[in-house]
């Protein structure tokens, strides 16, 4: 496509983008006719069981494997002494974004529910009975579990390879000398993943070419991750994401499970399928690590901010470092002139952390809006009030201007929708018809504007209808759609005229479905690919004299409806299929990319906003805790979908709720067992928990943060929503919840 024709289709997005959108696969997902991972089984299928460590360190001392082969229908049973070579070391960690992971390798025990032993037998009642019959007897040790047993350290990075610690002046010196100073302690729990749809993996080997059908938020990031362990080529493995039912972060990377299954089917030459019990998700999978955070604030007597300074221990596990970036969420929210982040991991005998919804963010919000509500109390002050006055223009962690920010906006709105101007400044003031104790706590939110690499082509058809590719996943977000809805914008169709392909590792790489940037990153490409077509299809037109578009490259043309017209001249257009059928052609080819240039993030801080208020009631005498109601106004710039968008922010703010008074797994102290891995013993909200809830969202044009202006929502309204709801009990209770999930014997007594 030649310049000046390139220069005469602009990006922007038409009707598609911007309309509340129902999901284009949620018929077949409530009619059951979504076809997931598991519910593969090709020709030949083995099933493949593993038995797990009943305790959290120590070694494997016997495994009864002459019971266990001997059990009808058992294939073969691989234990660290028989395990066939990986080309790959599993303790080895090429990627930045991997895992150490458990294969056998060892003898040694580095957590409770680590898989010791693979049974494969040819249905999966004959496996599991197998796996039960060995039967492990091992050495235990004494586990170390919390901040107190275990074994701290100076960490190298934090999350996904971002510094320990960030300075700006002297936040030692300035609390030293700061007339007014705040210090407080939070702790929040390990949590767990949990996502509908368990782990699985069914491993198909043709030769030395790979298919695997198993749910992944990045299948082309994936492909190396894999075939590092068998020695082949990356390309030679397909992997297949047709549905995935939530991943939060833990479905991205290989974990042992995955490999071993793998493993067998080559080994066995037989497809292999491998299906996690719900139990085995609370340990080889990943979970949010828990944190023990101390915050100081010091302030002027006006109530500004003069110092912050947030501090996060971070447990991991003992082999592996992967550190819950609690800390970093106060970098970039108040307007703190001297400002210090650090953090400190702890070893433990646990699975290795990982990131899970809003990772940081969750923890570090909730223990940072704990803090600045305490301050505010501390000045007498009305905690919105108090907000405002260290209102951050520009990102105090770098002194760039964010690229935009309505947060003023989202506070006004959401404020006013809520009803706070009414609030009274003392704890325990207000009470409802049953006697209980009413308190209302707000909390700020935000997220990073993340935004990644990616690929994507379009291709147009003959009869004037378009087909999209990218391997993007869609994890219940509603990627399918919202894309869906780019993409077609890109190309100047309706949306139905659009064939949209995903979910497989064959198709141009649309990066990782995670950190709130799948959106504006497939998107981007997506919407790329489209203008790419477009131009293309205009640069046929435009030169042939038989168009009545010819000579139209100075003027211009617009893509609208599937027909080409003419900016100076509407009433000169001509149809996609008509100047295809004319070229001769029966597809025309537009490919697409996006990234955000380096320089821009030398130029702008990229960030979504929000502010979440919440309204608590609390019995008096029993301490139980009730969410009345919740409402949350987010800026995330231009918002492909409102439908899909209000339901991200309100699961969002759901979750926030059960992090503040549900979430956390409960270990074994003799064992180092988790005593609560199931959905009866960890406790999530159900619809009875969930109360009335009001999502605003509030208008924000970003011509910087990328091409279309989106950024993410996915995550957002985590933040800042349990540290909402604590801060509401302290107004209902004047006790002030330090531990997470705050229960009622924090309120009794």
């Amino acid at each position: 496509m030649s310049d000046a024709i390139a220069a005469s289709v602009p990006t922007r997005l038409g009707s598609n983008a911007g309309q509340p959108m129902s999901r284009r696969d949620g018929v077949a997902k409530v009619t059951g006719t979504a076809a997931y991972a598991a519910d593969n089984r090709p020709e030949g299928c083995l099933h493949a069981v593993t038995a797990t460590a009943p305790v959290a360190r120590g070694r494997i001392v016997s495994l009864d494997v002459a019971a266990a082969r001997a059990y009808p229908g058992v294939v073969e049973v691989w234990t660290h002494e028989n395990r066939p070579d990986l080309a790959g070391d599993p303790d080895a960690k090429p990627f930045p974004f991997a895992f150490k992971i458990d294969a056998l390798q060892s003898d040694r025990i580095r957590y409770a529910g680590q898989p010791i032993a693979l049974v494969v037998a040819e249905t999966l009642e004959a496996a599991t009975e197998a796996a039960r019959l060995l039967s492990p007897q091992v050495e235990a040790e004494t586990p170390r579990l919390g901040f107190e047993g275990g074994e701290p350290f100076a960490p190298d990075s934090v999350g996904v390879g971002s510094p320990p610690s960030h300075a700006v002046g002297d936040a030692p010196g300035a609390l030293e000398a700061a007339p007014n100073r705040l210090e407080g302690t939070w702790e929040t729990p390990d949590q767990y993943h949990n996502a509908m749809e368990p782990h699985a993996v069914v491993a198909e080997w043709d030769g030395d070419r790979l298919t695997l059908d198993m749910p992944n938020q990045a299948p082309v990031m994936a492909r190396p991750m894999f075939a590092r362990f068998f020695g082949i080529p990356p390309e030679n493995i397909l992997v297949r994401t047709p549905f995935l039912g939530g991943g939060f972060g833990s479905k991205a990377i290989p974990t042992g499970p995955y490999v071993l299954a793998i493993l067998a089917a080559r080994a066995l030459g037989r497809p292999v399928k491998y299906v996690f019990r719900r139990e085995q998700m609370y340990g080889p999978t990943g979970h949010r690590g828990g944190t023990r955070q101390t915050l100081r604030l010091g302030m002027d007597d006006e109530g500004r901010l003069t110092a912050l300074a947030h501090h996060a221990d971070s447990l991991t596990s003992s082999f592996d470092e992967f550190l819950e970036p609690a800390a970093n969420v106060s970098k970039n929210l108040y307007a703190a002139p001297n400002l210090l982040v650090t953090h400190r991991g702890v070893r433990v005998d646990k699975g290795t952390p990982m990131a899970m919804r809003a990772p940081g963010e969750a923890s570090g919000s909730a223990a940072l809006e704990c803090a600045v509500d305490e301050a505010a109390w501390a000045m007498r002050m009305d905690p919105l009030e108090f907000r405002l006055r260290n209102y951050a223009d520009r990102d105090p962690a770098t002194g760039l201007p964010f690229s935009s920010k309505a947060l003023r906006e989202c506070y006004a709105e959401a404020a006013r929708t809520f009803g706070w101007e009414k609030r009274p400044l003392e704890p325990r003031s207000l009470t409802d018809a049953q006697g209980r104790l009413l308190g209302w706590g707000m909390g700020t939110a935000q997220f990073p504007a993340t935004f990644f690499a990616a690929q994507a082509r379009a291709t147009l058809r003959a009869d004037g209808t378009a087909l999209v590719e990218t391997s993007g996943v869609d994890m219940g977000q509603g990627a399918w759609t919202a894309l869906a809805q780019i993409a077609a914008d890109g190309l100047g169709l309706d949306i139905d005229q659009v064939e949209f392909r995903s979910g497989s590792s064959d198709l141009p790489d649309a990066g990782i479905a995670g950190g709130s940037g799948h959106t504006a990153t497939a998107g981007a490409a997506l919407h790329a690919a489209g203008s790419d077509a477009i131009g293309r299809l205009t640069e046929l037109a435009v030169n042939d004299p038989e168009s009545p578009l010819f000579g139209a490259g100075n003027s211009g043309v617009e893509a609208r409806a599937g027909r080409l017209h003419r900016r100076d001249d509407d009433s000169r257009s001509e149809s996609y299929a008509e100047i295809l059928a004319r070229a001769g052609q029966e597809i025309l080819v537009g490919e697409g990319s996006s990234s955000r240039p380096e320089s821009a993030a030398e130029a702008h801080a990229f960030f979504s906003h929000g502010a979440i208020f919440a309204e608590t009631a609390v019995d008096p005498d029993l301490g139980q805790v009730r969410v009345t109601r919740m409402v949350g106004a987010f800026a995330a710039g231009r918002i492909i979908n409102p439908k899909l968008a209000r339901s991200q922010l309100e699961g969002g703010m759901i979750w926030g709720l059960s992090f503040a008074l549900h979430e956390a797994a409960v270990h074994d102290p003799v064992t180092g067992r988790i005593a609560n891995a199931d959905l009866a013993g960890y406790h999530v909200p159900v619809h009875a928990d969930i109360p009335a809830m009001t999502v605003l969202t509030v208008h924000e044009d970003d011509p910087h943060v990328n091409a279309l202006g989106v950024k993410g929502v996915g995550e957002l309204a985590i933040s800042g929503a349990a540290g909402a709801i604590a801060n509401a009990i302290w107004h209902a209770t004047g006790r002030r919840p330090r531990k997470f999930p705050i229960h009622l014997e924090t309120l009794i007594g």
